[in-house]
């Protein structure tokens, strides 16, 4: 399951800007001087003049200095300034309803906006920040708040259009919503992308990346089953949003926010079993149906396995094929090989000498 580290393997991945080895491989330019993540969108250079290495800290000791570019110092992945900027200025105005003009004035082509949030979330700038806007709204009434003051406050001239707005996103009437359990939704940044968290009081509900395929349809499931939906600010998702940030800095290994899941009891088994799983091992399907004592139940397992709606924390990424090819993941294959690497480095980690990893940092 190791990543193959060759230099013909490396230099491949370079080529097809492969991000599954984002944040263990980088590429130094002999011509240039400049080192690039693999997945720099820079114009490739010749294979000879090229030299890899595993770690910032060694292509910096070989005097190569960091691209401009793709910053491979930073431990996010890069993104369009645009999307950074706007995303934090929805945060902080979570109520503005933004308008072409704005973006203008800000400097962005609004189809370039628009396409950097349809990348990152699978959502344009225009639907993004309505959901947030909308979230708050709803907020406002929870606590309180008349429906005219969070119809204003959402920028709806227009009631019907608000109950409208409010409708689509959480299935009721704003009048209603005050006496209604609501979940509450979140956007989550990884070094990998977006990730959608979905929690209440009794814990996360579901954590998915902003790319998996079945995300609509999940979404559904939760509305018609548990309640509806809202974005807004939860103190479960708080603890949810640190324990992801400490997991992918290769801080925790093991997550303690709760987690609800609806689902039959034999997925229910497996859901656990699959949180049992250490950190930087894998199992294959078949030796997880006979864990469970059912060894003819390989495929049943696999059905269990995709079902799972909560990513990382119940980590059906861990799950491979028999001959130890990575099979399917709905978070993309490269998602799931970056996070075998990024956890088998944390349990080699924790194995490894505090002077050793002094030495080594990505040990």
């Amino acid at each position: 399951m190791l990543m193959l580290r060759d230099d013909d393997t490396l230099f491949a991945a370079l080529l097809a800007r492969d991000p599954s080895y984002e944040g263990f491989a980088y590429v130094g330019v002999k011509t240039t001087g400049i080192f690039c993540r693999l997945t720099c969108p820079a114009r490739k250079p010749k294979r000879d003049n090229v030299v890899f290495f595993s770690c910032t800290d060694a292509a910096q000791g070989a005097g190569f200095r960091a691209c401009l570019r793709c910053k491979p110092l930073d431990s996010r992945r890069p993104a369009s300034g645009a999307l950074d900027l706007l995303r934090d200025k929805v945060k902080a105005e979570p109520d503005r309803r933004w308008t072409t003009e704005e973006l203008k004035a800000l400097g962005y082509d609004p189809s370039t906006v628009r396409r950097a949030f349809q990348r990152e979330y699978g959502m344009t700038f225009a639907q993004y920040a309505r959901s947030q806007r909308l979230g708050h709204a709803v907020s406002r009434l929870k606590q309180g708040g008349s429906v005219l003051e969070a119809q204003l406050d959402a920028g709806y001239e227009s009631g019907s259009g608000f109950r409208d707005a409010i409708g689509r996103l959480i299935g009721d009437a704003p009048a209603r919503t005050t006496a209604r359990q609501i979940l509450t939704a979140q956007w989550l940044d990884t070094p990998i992308g977006a990730m959608l968290a979905v929690a209440d009081d009794a814990g996360v509900h579901l954590l998915e990346f902003a790319e998996r395929k079945a995300l609509p349809n999940e979404i559904k499931r939760l509305r018609e089953q548990v309640a509806p939906i809202a974005f807004g600010r939860h103190p479960m998702i708080d603890t949810l949003a640190d324990e992801v940030r400490r997991y992918f800095a290769g801080q925790l290994a093991a997550f303690t926010v709760p987690v609800v899941q609806k689902g039959t009891a034999f997925e229910a088994t497996v859901w656990d079993n699959l949180r049992r799983i250490p950190v930087g091992q894998t199992r294959s399907y078949g030796a997880l149906a006979r864990t469970l004592g059912r060894p003819d139940s390989a495929r049943a397992v696999a059905r269990a396995n995709g079902a799972n709606q909560i990513a990382i924390i119940v980590p059906c990424h861990r799950v491979i094929g028999a001959d130890g090819s990575l099979t399917g993941y709905g978070g993309k294959l490269w998602r799931k090989q970056w996070l075998l690497e990024h956890e088998r480095r944390m349990a080699d980690a924790h194995r490894t000498p505090a002077s050793a990893m002094d030495r080594d940092p990505t040990a």
